[in-house]
């Protein structure tokens, strides 16, 4: 049975399994806009680059099995040297304490089930929850449906140190499995915190993930939030961010896309306050028959405030790239300073990208920039280098990575760094250290 037609004839069941007493009404509404929107095709605008029929057509286990044998070895590979980080691991959806190190102190944590069911929280989530734009299936299935992830708010003028490393990990399941995580993240006035969040499939079954991710940064405060998409090629990742500022404050969010079969990431950026600056990098390299398709949108609502965007994509064999960068500038922002730019290579005939960046602007006091390049490396240089004894291999990865390199150039977590190096030489296939 295919996903539309399984969720219209299951939706009551799937309902009462999920009774929340903070959103039993909310699940019911969204159920009703999905099947008024159905799942997007290639008539749609925003998905004319993207056909998800490979996902929808196929049918899923909403209720994944808990039982798993992830073992220490198998999460030692999944880290990268992090041994003054924090780490939260889910495994099958549930949060597993016994295989995370939880040190962060003066915050609020729970995992997102619990905080659903804690009278304590009714407050938090009439004011945060669900103040996105419902106007996708994405987003309505993930509030119909939405169960796992956590919730974490940084109180006033505390900083973590120590970046926060989240797993999300599927194993032992013999069907197809569908899972919406849910992540708020609360960052209050003068606040710091570090985020880094990783999905890994380790069944041949295919996984969909369906996530939510809402980052609230307060007046003066700083949130980074880097996501490593580095799954097998039975995974699917439809991933939606929305990050909303007050003024003077400081987000970014880092994307770097390796692996997976099909990853569909939207951003939206919505600016609630002025001096607020965003910063979003991205780095695309993946080759097979993978798409990665790259969805962003910055909302400029209050005068002097800067966004920037810097997206690399890197395609070989007949892998497909999308990018679709927008930026809204309100009438009244005057004084925005708003750069956008997405740069791809391509190393196979059969690879190929859509790229298209978007500026709509009503102001007139402004400083807006965006452009797109599609090429080869430059021979020359690749000459350059061979003639001094370098293999192909090499000088190509060395090129490529100068290419992508300014990508990751507000990254201060030095092993996430090297992480992304490594996976950039493993993806180039060569044994280098950059």
């Amino acid at each position: 049975m295919a996903l539309y037609e399984q969720i219209t004839d299951n939706h009551s069941q799937f309902l009462e399994s999920l009774r929340h007493r903070f959103l039993d009404e909310d699940r019911k509404a969204a159920l009703q806009k999905f099947e008024t929107l159905g799942f997007p095709t290639k008539k749609d605008e925003e998905y004319k680059y993207t056909n998800l029929k490979e996902i929808t057509e196929k049918g899923y286990n909403f209720f994944p099995k808990e039982s798993h044998n992830i073992t220490k070895e198998q999460l030692d590979q999944l880290h990268f040297g992090e041994e003054n980080f924090d780490w939260i691991t889910f495994v099958n959806g549930k949060l597993h304490k016994e295989l995370s190190k939880i040190s962060i102190e003066n915050v609020e944590f729970l995992s997102f089930n619990y905080a659903l069911n804690d009278e304590k929280h009714k407050e938090v989530f009439d004011k945060y929850f669900n103040t996105i734009a419902q106007d996708s299936a994405f987003t309505n299935l993930n509030l119909a449906y939405c169960k796992y992830g956590f919730f974490l708010k940084v109180p006033k003028n505390v900083v973590i140190e120590r970046p926060i490393h989240v797993f999300y990990l599927s194993q032992n399941q013999e069907e197809n499995t569908f899972y919406n995580t849910r992540n708020l993240l609360i960052v209050e006035e003068g606040a710091k915190v570090e985020v880094i969040e990783s999905h890994h499939n380790f069944d041949d079954t295919y996984v969909l993930t369906n996530s939510v991710t809402e980052i609230f940064t307060y007046p003066n405060a700083k949130a980074d939030w880097h996501k490593l998409q580095n799954d097998n090629d039975t995974s699917y990742l439809i991933d939606n961010t929305f990050a909303k500022q007050e003024k003077d404050s400081l987000t970014t969010v880092n994307t770097f896309s390796f692996g997976g079969k099909l990853v569909r990431n939207n951003l939206d950026f919505i600016h609630n306050g002025s001096n607020i600056n965003s910063f979003m990098n991205g780095i695309t390299i993946i080759g097979k028959d993978q798409l990665v398709d790259h969805h962003t949108a910055v909302h400029h609502n209050q005068p002097n405030c800067e966004s920037y965007q810097n997206y690399k994509g890197i395609f070989k064999d007949k892998a497909h790239g999308v990018f679709n960068g927008k930026v809204f500038v309100d009438k009244i922002a005057q004084k925005t300073n708003a750069y956008q730019q997405n740069n791809n290579v391509l190393l196979s005939e059969g690879a190929t990208i859509d790229t298209k960046p978007q500026l709509e602007i009503f102001a007139d006091d402004v400083k807006c920039s965006h452009g797109c390049t599609v090429g080869q490396l430059n021979e020359d240089a690749l000459f350059y280098l061979r003639a001094r004894g370098i293999s192909k291999n090499e000088a190509q990865a060395l090129l490529l990575y100068a290419f992508a390199n300014d990508a990751m150039q507000n990254i201060d977590i030095e092993p996430l760094k090297e992480k992304i190096s490594k996976l950039l030489a493993e993806k180039l296939e060569v044994d280098i250290e950059f």
